[in-house]
C-alpha cells in the first residue's frame, strides 16, 4: 500500500527565483510538486547507485584475496560464527 506525505517547504530569495525559473512557462516542470518529486527520484537513485558501489568495492576486496587466505567451512561453522556477531 502506498503512502502519500505532505511536505510544506518555504523557500526566500535566490532558492525562490531558482525553483521559479524551473517551473511553470519556459521552466522544465509544470509546477513545484513535479519539480519536488524529480528532485526527490534523483536523490533516491543517487543513495542507491552509492550503496551499490559500496557493495560492489566490497564484494572486488573480497574476490581479490588471494587464494590461500579462503579456508573452507561446514555449514554448521557458518551459522556458529554469525551467531558469535
Amino acid at each position: 500500500m502506498s503512502r502519500t506525505t505532505t511536505m510544506t517547504v518555504r523557500v526566500s530569495g535566490a532558492l525562490s527565483e531558482f525553483v521559479a525559473t524551473n517551473v511553470g512557462e519556459g521552466g522544465a516542470y509544470e509546477n513545484v510538486s513535479e519539480y519536488i518529486r524529480d528532485l526527490i527520484r534523483r536523490d533516491k537513485e543517487r543513495a542507491e547507485r552509492e550503496a551499490f558501489d559500496r557493495l560492489k568495492a566490497e564484494l572486488n576486496r573480497a574476490f581479490a584475496a588471494p587464494e590461500e587466505s579462503y579456508r573452507p567451512l561446514t555449514a554448521a561453522e557458518v551459522i556458529t560464527r554469525n551467531r558469535r556477531a
